[in-house]
């Protein structure tokens, strides 16, 4: 008698292994300068935060002074865009959605100490303000409004992981993410105002220069990197787009956004799978092949000290 035919069985689906998982979202946008502007910029980031969210997401990371525009006109306009942190009124109104939604927030905006302003990231989370970083590497007219930072390059610890932030020019030092990663970050936000500049702006496949820089920092780092740019442009200046989120081996996860779409996008990653050693065959390591023996093994850094990953 033939026996009926047996289901096959299939073996079962391998567990998800990631230990700190997270859904980033950067968001490509456009932030018009003048203190008319500002509350309608500070609405429609979190807008478009709040669909990210909606998403699934858990890091969300919005552009370089995303809060105010970027091309002032004279000092005295860029004064009176700024704001104390983290007591300003926008960082709080960042802090109240992270809260709401239970998310951590990248951000921009003119921070004002004493009299001196500076560009500066914050981080914000479920918990309310985490921490800011002043971009250190100025670009051309922001000589004129902002001092070059002065905190070095600090990595917050948050639920999800070491969270590093840079803004902008500074992923053309690469210094900048390779201390991060020496501070033990898991995961880098770039915040940035990327501007046209002469050409060649793109190349065939429509990737920009800084697109690239991020995903080589991602690469020889071993750092996801999530860069937000804007789009858009701002009295005489105009923005390039390419958002992306770089993996840890470099390339992008998904797309990178092209210049004049306002876009979302979005990674699944395990925030601290950059810890293990990026061993690429028997002989070789990032971490290892470091001839530390010939250079300072912090790059002379001495704002604080090295941090295991």
């Amino acid at each position: 008698m033939t026996q009926p035919p047996t289901e096959a069985v299939r073996p079962p689906a391998p567990a998800d292994r990631r230990v700190s998982p997270a859904r980033i979202a950067v968001v490509q946008c456009d932030a018009q300068v003048g203190l008319g502007n500002r509350e309608d910029n500070v609405a429609r980031g979190l807008a478009l935060a709040a669909r990210a969210a909606d998403d699934g997401a858990t890091l969300i990371v919005l552009p370089e002074l995303c809060a105010t525009g970027y091309t002032f006109a004279t000092r005295e306009e860029a004064y009176a865009h700024a704001e104390e942190v983290p007591s300003g009124g926008t960082v709080r109104a960042w802090e109240v959605f992270a809260r709401e939604r239970g998310v951590h927030l990248v951000a921009g905006l003119v921070e004002r100490e004493g009299v001196r302003l500076y560009d500066t990231a914050v981080l914000v989370g479920p918990d309310g303000y985490v921490g800011h970083y002043r971009k250190t590497h100025l670009w051309n007219i922001e000589k004129l409004w902002f001092a070059p930072g002065d905190r070095g390059f600090p990595v917050f610890e948050t639920p999800i992981g070491r969270i590093g932030l840079l803004i902008c020019w500074d992923i053309w030092f690469p210094e900048v993410p390779r201390l991060l990663a020496l501070h033990g970050a898991d995961i880098i936000c770039s915040v940035n105002n990327w501007v046209w500049t002469p050409p060649p702006i793109f190349d065939e496949s429509g990737r920009c220069m800084a697109a690239y820089l991020t995903m080589t920092a991602a690469h020889v780092n071993n750092v996801v990197i999530a860069a937000a740019n804007r789009i858009g442009t701002d009295r005489d200046a105009r923005f390039l787009g390419c958002s992306l989120i770089a993996g840890t081996n470099g390339w992008p996860i998904g797309e990178v956004a092209g210049p004049d779409e306002e876009r979302i996008l979005t990674a699944d990653i395990d925030v601290v799978a950059s810890r293990g050693a990026p061993i690429w065959n028997q002989l070789n390591d990032l971490v290892r092949d470091r001839r530390t023996d010939l250079y300072d093994t912090m790059l002379g850094y001495t704002l604080s000290p090295a941090f295991p990953r």
